[in-house]
């Protein structure tokens, strides 16, 4: 991946579903799960609006996944289903995900609408425009390294990557790109809603594994419209409680961590593709639809409403060093006549 000068260190930035991080290309054979579906593949003429570099937002129109009816599959929360049903998809919400549209590294998976072959950014993409389909879609290819723009309305980012290097050093010390640097500015701002996936290396958020530290991690801890994803095997019920899934990163020890980790379900058995890459979208989409009704919600009170929430009792062993604020529930978060 791009390598972004830093005065004292080269942290790279790197996708976070679990194959990619671990850097086992094998591993992708074992993750496929084919369904059907009643969805439409992108067409050849969208799919090929992806950033191939040099541009800064590439795909700027909203892309459809279905042309007629969305169906709700079957891994996702049915949460899903009752919000579409009562009108909430994620109208006049911008979604910009900044990913890998450019690079030759694909792998396969199925979100039930056919296996596809896909690049990393593409992926997590397609999964937030399901989860949220009357949403603005755009792609920001992160290997260009400009600044992420906003779009008039609600914005939510969609950061399903992380930035490595050797740990040790205060994130003032990280030269950011203008990419970086301009995400963290809007979620100290409060200017957009940011879904960090936490990455997967099943240690807290912003700890050290095999001597590297994600420090796009650490320099988004405390800021007011972050949120950092974990990934739970199944998603929970009171009946079937959840547990974290044995990559996931945890929220660990730092309150302020724990304050703005939520966690949802990534169901790999189903769609073969695994990691908090994939949870980070499904946040961004829950925003989108909650904002879609909460029109003129702000990006920090549809953050506080997603984090004051979550629920605990679908969890296994619920503790806020594991879990955070508990599994997102799109259902508590739209129930309120408004937000403050």
């Amino acid at each position: 991946m791009n390598i972004i000068s830093c005065p004292n260190s080269r942290p790279s930035r790197f996708p976070l579903n679990w194959g990619m991080r671990l850097g086992v290309a094998a591993a992708f054979a074992i993750l496929w799960a084919p369904m059907a579906s009643a969805q439409e593949v992108l067409s050849a003429d969208e799919t090929a609006a992806l950033c191939h570099g040099g541009g800064s937002i590439c795909v700027s129109a909203r892309i459809p996944v279905a042309r007629t009816t969305q169906t709700v599959q079957n891994w996702m929360s049915p949460d899903v289903g009752a919000a579409w049903a009562a009108g909430y998809k994620g109208k006049g919400v911008t979604i910009t995900m900044v990913d890998d549209f450019s690079s030759s590294s694909r792998f396969y998976g199925n979100f039930g609408i056919g296996t596809q072959y896909q690049r990393h950014g593409e992926w997590t993409r397609e999964e937030a425009s399901m989860i949220a389909p009357a949403a603005t879609i755009r792609s920001k290819d992160f290997s260009t390294g400009t600044a992420v723009s906003l779009a008039r309305g609600l914005n939510v980012l969609n950061l399903s990557y992380g930035m490595y290097t050797t740990a040790g050093y205060s994130t003032s010390q990280i030269g950011w790109a203008p990419e970086e640097s301009s995400i963290i500015s809007y979620a100290t701002k409060g200017s957009a809603i940011v879904s960090k996936a936490a990455g997967n290396d099943s240690v807290a958020v912003g700890g050290v594994t095999g001597g590297q530290q994600d420090y796009l991690d650490l320099a988004l801890i405390g800021k007011p419209t972050a949120i950092f994803v974990g990934a739970l095997s199944t998603n929970g019920t009171t009946a079937n409680k959840a547990q974290l899934a044995w990559y996931s990163n945890y929220a660990g020890s730092d309150p302020a961590v724990q304050s703005h980790f939520l966690v949802v379900g990534v169901e790999g058995d189903k769609t073969g593709l695994y990691g908090t890459s994939f949870a980070a979208p499904i946040i961004s989409g829950y925003a989108a639809i909650i904002g879609s009704k909460f029109t003129k919600a702000t990006p920090v009170q549809i953050t506080n409403d997603l984090l004051n929430t979550a629920r605990t009792d679908t969890l296994v062993n619920y503790d806020p060093s594991v879990y955070g604020k508990g599994e997102a529930s799109l259902s508590r978060a739209l129930a309120p006549v408004a937000i403050h």
